[in-house]
Order: C-alpha cells, then sequence, then structure tokens
C-alpha cells in the first residue's frame, strides 16, 4: 500500500496533501467573498462584545441555566412568594425542628398569618408559646415582615355533627298535643 507508514500508521500521500491544501485554499478564499459580500451589506460580525445595559439581556435563542430559567418565569407572574411560602410548607419539620414538626403543620398563609394546626390541645398551647420565635424564624427564611402572626389551631378529634338522614314530610302539627 502506498503512503503506510512501517509503525501501520497512514499517512496522506503527497496527492492527498496537495488536495488538502487545495481544498484549505478554497475555503479561505469562499470566506473572504463571503465576508465581502456582508461588509457591502452592511452586515459584518461584531468585533467587539455588545455592551449590557440596565441588566443582562440575553437573545432568545441563547441557552439558559435551567434555574435562571425557572427565576425569570417566576418573577415574571409574580410567583415568588407564593413558592417560597410553599418551600417553607414543603420543610416545615426542617424548620421548626423534629418534635414540633411532627405534632403540628402549618395550613395556610393569608396576609401574613401562617395558620398552624397542631394534633392536641397541649401542643396547640405549645405553639402559641412559641409563636414570636417561628414568626423570626420563618421571616428568616421568607424575607423580613413576610410573616406577621402565627394563628393556632387546635385538634378537631369530633367530626362535624351532621344532621341525620330521616326526614318526616308534612308539616309539623298542631303545637299543643304534647301536653
Amino acid at each position: 500500500m502506498s503512503g503506510d507508514d512501517p509503525q501501520g500508521v497512514d499517512r496522506p500521500s503527497s496527492e492527498q496533501r496537495a488536495s488538502n491544501a487545495k481544498g484549505a485554499a478554497l475555503a479561505r478564499e469562499k470566506l473572504a467573498q463571503a465576508k465581502a459580500d456582508a461588509q457591502r451589506r452592511g452586515q459584518l460580525p461584531r468585533t467587539e462584545p455588545r455592551k449590557k445595559k440596565g441588566g443582562p439581556k440575553r437573545d432568545s435563542g441563547d441557552p439558559m441555566l435551567f434555574g435562571a430559567a425557572i427565576q425569570d418565569l417566576l418573577a415574571a407572574r409574580g410567583w415568588e412568594e407564593p413558592v417560597a411560602i410553599g418551600g417553607v410548607f414543603g420543610r416545615w419539620r426542617e424548620i421548626v425542628g423534629a418534635e414540633l414538626g411532627l405534632h403540628t403543620r402549618p395550613e395556610a398563609f393569608e396576609d401574613g398569618e401562617v395558620i398552624v394546626s397542631a394534633d392536641s390541645t397541649a401542643w396547640a398551647t405549645q405553639v402559641r408559646l412559641l409563636a414570636p420565635t417561628l414568626v423570626r424564624r420563618l421571616n428568616e427564611e421568607l424575607g423580613d415582615g413576610t410573616v406577621t402572626a402565627v394563628k393556632v389551631r387546635g385538634p378537631n378529634l369530633a367530626p362535624p355533627r351532621q344532621a341525620g338522614h330521616i326526614r318526616v314530610k308534612g308539616s309539623r302539627g298542631p303545637g299543643d298535643t304534647f301536653g
């Protein structure tokens, strides 16, 4: 085989090298021609980077980190606070401690107030006593002033009373029949 090296490495023949050189020269010539055409049209590529105005801008086709894309979406929709509160509710045990988290759970967040339910009256009392500490700890997670109060609901041990299923149709009758 022509062009074989005694060590088993294929090397291009002089004919192939000449062809490669012609191809490279042709490519350089075509690139120069494309640049000249672009210059005539006024569409030369930029030589210096774009200046950022105000904040980070990106071209619509540029890739973006997933976390940054989610943050942009949350900010654009105004969902930052609800998502942060949902994160606190999801990490409730971690934030308030294992024992307190085992006996309580956050129910809602309305107008700066976190509504917490407890599984016994003793734990409800404990949460009421710890309310200022909980407000401070929750504000550390969410930002100062987000949580203003903690409201506690005790256990709801009995189901709500429902009216019976048996009904008597018709009028109630005269009022003096029981006497």
